[in-house]
């Protein structure tokens, strides 16, 4: 059964059903809450760097933006076997957002797996009553991708690559390193501790096992198995010392090892990087070039999703995913299915997709 199309709209009133019915919401609530949503995200966006007048895409002098990003939430709440409902709202009346960040925030909510309530921030709601060109363009935008996420609900909420696993409890901690393994590229596959899965001949190279409060028994079969488990925890007596770094000492456990950090993740952010390091660039699930302000995730089935947080991509981009495909198909709410050329890379399969406003989906065959 499909998602419904929730809308968050207080005081409704007759004047208001036709803005109401181009949206075409499956629910309209009020103020009320609604049971078990999760209202800890951030609005999804590029953060301004605070200057006026100061490019919004650019966060610092390394001109790496700096996204704010909500949609791995929805990963880590079905890892722990919830619905994924994401429900924060913009509530700062003093900083506006761009209006077509409503419709960010109902993307990646649902290519993660989960679901938005579409909460529409004062200015905006103003805007649209108002009859104001730029919000009733947002607006239509939202309609026209609300319905291509129904009609390719099937391409959405896949399980990740297992490449890298990473295991999360409830609490800050994982859910952080969570975040910052999504937001750094590595398309991380979510499992809870009581969901770990069996040691596989190798499809589960990195396994993460930081940030927990005790590491599951399980992790350690990995190692033996041949797979590479990171830890920020003690070591267990007895295993072989092959390498010290300053901030941590990999060990030697059967056919694998453990990398095992001297103290708790301090840096979720260079922390990611370590651990799709390890991964290798040959097993990475997915990497992209020349858009600084895009996550990409790779999926099940050959799928790469490009949710983009910045200002619309005019050009191309050049996009890797694992694995040797025949054929690439860029689909988008925007516009038509686009065939692209598809170039073989050693292990991996790269594509150059133009124009990308908020979510480009490509289909590898």
């Amino acid at each position: 059964m499909p998602l419904p199309l929730i809308l968050r709209w207080p005081n409704r009133e007759p004047a208001h059903e036709p803005l109401l019915a181009r949206l075409q919401a499956d629910q309209i609530v009020g103020d009320e809450p609604i049971a078990g949503a999760v209202t800890s995200g951030l609005w999804p966006g590029i953060r301004s760097p605070g200057a006026k007048g100061g490019n919004p895409d650019v966060a610092s002098a390394s001109r790496e933006p700096w996204v704010d990003a909500s949609g791995y939430l929805a990963a880590v709440q079905r890892a722990l076997g919830n619905p994924g409902l994401l429900g924060h709202q913009h509530r700062n009346p003093e900083q506006g957002v761009p209006f077509e960040t409503l419709e960010l925030a109902l993307v990646e909510a649902r290519v993660n797996g989960g679901n938005f309530v579409l909460s529409v921030e004062p200015r905006y709601r103003k805007a649209l009553l108002a009859g104001e060109e730029k919000a009733l363009a947002a607006w239509s935008s939202l309609a026209q991708t609300a319905a291509w996420l129904r009609k390719h609900e099937g391409l959405l909420g896949r399980p990740t690559l297992p490449t890298l696993t990473a295991i999360v409890e409830p609490g800050y901690a994982t859910t952080e390193i969570a975040n910052l393994l999504f937001r750094r590229g590595g398309s991380p596959l979510l499992v809870s501790t009581a969901n770990i899965p069996r040691p596989d001949s190798g499809r589960t190279p990195v396994l993460v096992a930081a940030g927990l409060k005790a590491v599951p028994a399980a992790a350690w079969a990995h190692a033996a198995a041949g797979a590479t488990v990171v830890i920020d925890s003690a070591p267990e007596a007895g295993w072989s010392r092959v390498k010290e770094d300053l901030d941590r000492t990999v060990y030697g456990v059967g056919k694998g090892q453990v990398v095992a950090y001297h103290k708790r993740i301090q840096d979720p952010s260079e922390f990611a990087l370590d651990c799709i390091d390890l991964v290798t660039h040959k097993r990475r699930a997915a990497r992209l070039w020349n858009a600084p302000a895009a996550i990409p995730l790779a999926t099940a089935g050959g799928l790469l999703h490009i949710i983009q947080y910045g200002s619309p991509i005019a050009g191309e981009i050049q996009a890797r995913v694992h694995g040797l495909y025949r054929s690439a198909t860029l689909l988008r709410p925007e516009a038509p299915p686009l065939a692209l050329k598809l170039y073989r890379r050693g292990t991996m399969s790269e594509v150059f997709p133009p124009s990308i406003q908020r979510l480009g989906v490509v289909q590898f065959e």
